[in-house]
């Protein structure tokens, strides 16, 4: 379970304070899929960050499983998203040096995984659609097949969170809806709790609930 308690974050821009987020408040249960849907710059992307440990807020918690990540000191949190978080960006942010292979193994080299990780990286990249490409540098590949690898990716660690900023925003239709229903199986077989924001309707619709970012104030979508 996730609980957002009054997350505040603020940046000052010209001598005035801008709320990226105002004080957002809401619970997502284990296994449940909900996506954040508004329009760029209204604060969708910071409630990400500050939910996966990555942006200190100004004020609020975030409570993951019962742990309040914001009062682990930086080891314990890295730590802990690493064993328990993943995110999908909206740039698939691969490292151009290691196949698609390594890209997708890449975050069992900061912990202790157990069982047979590069065959579950083969399987994933087999889901992903892309099992001929599995020696293939990210040069190789294109947009949407990067995307896909990061995708991959993100369930290495056999998350119980999946933080998705735009997961498929560079994919073509029959590819998103591949994505949307390797999400809900991930969320049958391994009861993954998903955030995903999206600007999309269509994307945010196939998700148990939805809710509205605007102006950094978030609420339950109409």
């Amino acid at each position: 379970m996730i609980e957002v308690s009054d997350i505040v974050k603020s940046y000052m821009i010209d001598g005035q304070a801008l709320h990226a987020v105002n004080h957002a408040s809401f619970t997502v249960r284990k296994g449940e899929i909900v996506s954040i849907i508004g329009h760029s710059g209204s604060g969708k992307t910071t409630l990400l960050s500050l939910i996966g440990g990555l942006t200190r807020p100004d004020s609020g918690s975030v409570l993951c499983d019962g742990t309040d990540i914001w009062r682990l000191d930086d080891n314990s949190r890295s730590h802990f998203r690493n064993r328990n978080m993943s995110f999908i960006y909206q740039f698939a942010s691969l490292i151009p040096t290691l196949t698609a292979l390594e890209n997708i193994l890449l975050p069992t080299a900061f912990g202790d995984f157990s069982g047979d990780v590069r065959a579950y990286a083969e399987a994933l990249i087999e889901r992903v659609g892309l099992k001929e490409k599995i020696r293939a540098y990210p040069s190789h590949l294109s947009g949407g097949q990067q995307r896909r690898i990061a995708i991959a990716r993100a369930f290495i660690n056999r998350p119980s969170v999946v933080l998705a900023d735009e997961p498929t925003g560079d994919l073509d239709e029959e590819t998103e809806q591949d994505i949307i229903r390797l999400f809900q199986e991930m969320n049958r077989e391994l009861e993954t709790t998903f955030i995903i924001v999206t600007h999309t309707r269509e994307i945010a619709a196939q998700a148990a609930r939805q809710l509205r970012m605007s102006n950094g104030i978030l609420t339950d979508a109409a």
